[in-house]
């Protein structure tokens, strides 16, 4: 078979591995890997020789390496650089480290144990990414500290790079020659990122003055491949180059346009690099080791997930649920480990039996992990269960019983909530389980506490059970949930505020006991068809009590697209008020509603009649007004004038 047929036979599976795997919601770089091995000389032999595809599967390590450059959140990284060096550097560390002492005294040479332990330290960013997304925990404190070491573990993929050529020397140098080989490497890799600064971000600014669409693509890929090959001959790898390159030009207002115009070649070209990667594995070898894959694919699970828990128990001091949930999410090897693992075998530092544990391992973690983090909400409160929760000795109300808000969440939306009840001397307590939060309000004589809220100890040492309301305002939904439902044990009759992102999560918050529930994505629509309505001319009244009735029943007409808007919530916009208007002592008689035609000869709408003190909402046609009664009328001012008219003619 020839290249080019062997190239289509290689994009055809490598289409069908991603389709049945977005079938069944796993990960795509396994469906990648799995039918690579299926078509590769391991399984039914479509392609006999894998090596003829390398070079251009090469080309996809070096898109996924500018892209990932190019994406990098450098304003992300700075707000979370804190979290990121602490838990990235120790999960990094602390995993090369115990990985590569466990190989070693399995008898493993020392740097192929240390290049396993780079293998099994690196996580999947693109998996956990989807997975958060899909959850709506990105801003959810384990969305934080997952995307905190993810961001540290791609920053550690260029030194691990520039360890592969180092570790593969077996010239015998001493500890003197490896350190001046880093050097050298460093000093290299310093002048190219010098020259790409000042080269790089000239030459885009040129090319789109010149308003070329076409001269822009050329550029573009000129700049990955001219990245790459430069930091080659300067001794450096493809991939280091690439990624220093996409890193400088994400600094530059062209970052955007050039991810359009790579994205897609290379996702086609991270498709057949992964798809080559599945060719190396071999199905009869990898039976033989059936013990061993499962060996390595345990290890991964817990040596991963056991050392973030404590990272983050312990290190972050944020408990043991939040370190179970962020643990079990980052507990597989990742798109950068088959990178690094090209590059060792190359480099002679994994042999093919290791190769294929590794490649059979990894698939294992890849297909695990949806379903870890599926189940990582009950494994973390069994884990939590017992546990004592650290108590901060803040300024804690001792109020009466039913005086006091309970306010569970102390970030953006807490604090102000907070600042307008002290303003209305409403007492308060909250619970926050970052630490780093509640040290500095406790600096500020905060009323707070430092706890998991999910744990009833926790809940009746605020006096829950005797609160006037709850107010959940956590970015944890799976947490939001179990809270309120706790709460909701706890205390039968207390009014639960809760707040959430996104629209599913209303039903089940309504489920768990939810009085109310604020739905931030529904709050932003309104905004959005107030912004609207006004430039339309629609006074600000108007808008305000429309939004409001939306709220009023629970957001129905946002939540079901298939809802008509309800024609009084409609009139509400054409500029109509509510009013009271007294019946007066001269009406004669008890006439109807439907007797004086008040709506075809007003305009207005009567929606309720109070008498003696009772309020009849929504009055029926036929029912009789008496001298006295008061009535609420929905209607513009010319229309609630005429209805006094029509009254006082009576």
């Amino acid at each position: 078979m020839g290249f080019l047929s062997e190239l289509l036979v290689l994009l055809a599976v490598a289409t069908a591995g991603v389709a049945l795997f977005e079938r069944l919601k796993l990960p795509a770089i396994a469906g990648f890997l799995v039918m690579g091995a299926l078509v590769g000389p391991g399984g039914i032999g479509l392609i006999g020789d894998p090596e003829r595809v390398r070079e251009l599967a090469d080309l996809g390590v070096v898109f996924l390496l500018f892209e990932i450059g190019l994406e990098l959140p450098l304003g992300r990284l700075r707000l979370l650089w804190r979290p990121a060096l602490v838990s990235g550097g120790l999960q990094v560390g602390g995993t090369l480290l115990v990985v590569s002492m466990a190989a070693v005294a399995f008898g493993l040479d020392w740097r192929n144990a240390v290049m396993l332990g780079a293998l099994v330290a690196m996580s999947s960013t693109a998996l956990v990414m989807r997975l958060l997304s899909q959850r709506g925990e990105v801003q959810a404190p384990q969305g934080q500290l997952a995307i905190g070491i993810l961001l540290f573990q791609d920053l550690c993929v260029v030194p691990l790079l520039l360890l592969v050529p180092i570790l593969a020397d077996e010239s015998g140098r001493g500890a003197l020659d490896v350190g001046l080989e880093v050097g050298r490497a460093t000093l290299a890799l310093g002048a190219f990122c010098v020259v790409a600064r000042f080269l790089l971000p000239p030459l885009l600014d040129r090319v789109a003055h010149m308003r070329s669409r076409e001269l822009f693509t050329m550029v573009a890929l000129l700049t990955v491949l001219g990245s790459a090959v430069v930091a080659e001959k300067i001794g450096l790898t493809l991939s280091v180059g690439a990624f220093v390159g996409g890193l400088v030009l994400s600094m530059t207002p062209y970052a955007r346009q050039l991810f359009a115009e790579v994205v897609s070649l290379r996702g086609l070209l991270i498709g057949v690099f992964f798809t080559a990667v599945g060719m190396l594995f071999d199905w009869r070898v990898a039976s033989e080791q059936w013990a061993a894959i499962l060996a390595y694919t345990a290890v991964v699970v817990i040596l991963k997930a056991g050392l973030v828990v404590l990272i983050v128990t312990y290190a972050l001091g944020q408990g043991v649920r939040l370190g179970v949930l962020t643990g079990l999410t980052l507990a597989q090897t990742g798109e950068f480990s088959f990178v690094l693992a090209v590059a060792a075998a190359q480099a002679g530092l994994l042999d093919d039996s290791s190769r294929q544990v590794f490649v059979a391992g990894s698939i294992a973690t890849l297909l695990l992990t949806p379903f870890l983090v599926g189940a990582s909400p009950r494994i973390a409160a069994f884990a939590a269960r017992g546990r004592s929760f650290a108590r901060s000795e803040g300024d804690v109300p001792r109020s009466g019983p039913g005086d006091h808000v309970v306010l569970i969440g102390f970030g953006l939306g807490g604090q102000n909530l907070a600042r307008v009840l002290k303003s209305r001397e409403i007492p308060f307590v909250a619970i926050e389980s970052n630490a780093v939060s509640v040290r500095a309000a406790l600096k500020r004589r905060q009323p707070i506490v430092y706890g998991d809220a999910t744990r009833p100890e926790l809940l009746q040492s605020v006096d829950i059970a005797n609160a006037k309301l709850v107010v959940v305002a956590i970015s944890d939904m799976i947490a939001t949930r179990e809270i309120v439902a706790r709460v909701r044990e706890m205390s039968p009759s207390v009014p639960i505020l809760a707040r959430t992102r996104y629209v599913l999560e209303v039903d089940g918050l309504e489920r768990a006991g939810a009085t109310q529930v604020v739905v931030e994505e529904l709050e932003a629509t309104l905004e959005l068809i107030g912004a609207a309505l006004k430039a339309f001319g629609i006074s600000n009244e108007a808008v305000v009590r429309f939004a409001a009735e939306l709220r009023e029943e629970g957001y129905v007409f946002l939540r079901t697209p298939e809802t008509i808007l309800d024609p009084w919530l409609s009139e509400l916009l054409e500029g109509v008020a509510s009013q009271w208007v007294e019946v007066p002592d001269s009406l004669e008689g008890e006439p109807s509603l439907l007797d004086l035609a008040v709506r075809a000869r007003t305009g207005a709408t009567i929606v309720a009649i109070e008498r003696n003190g009772a309020v009849t909402s929504s009055p029926d046609p036929a029912f009789r007004m008496k001298a006295g009664d008061r009535l609420m009328a929905l209607g513009s001012p010319e229309t609630i004038e005429r209805l006094i008219r029509l009254l006082g003619e009576r």
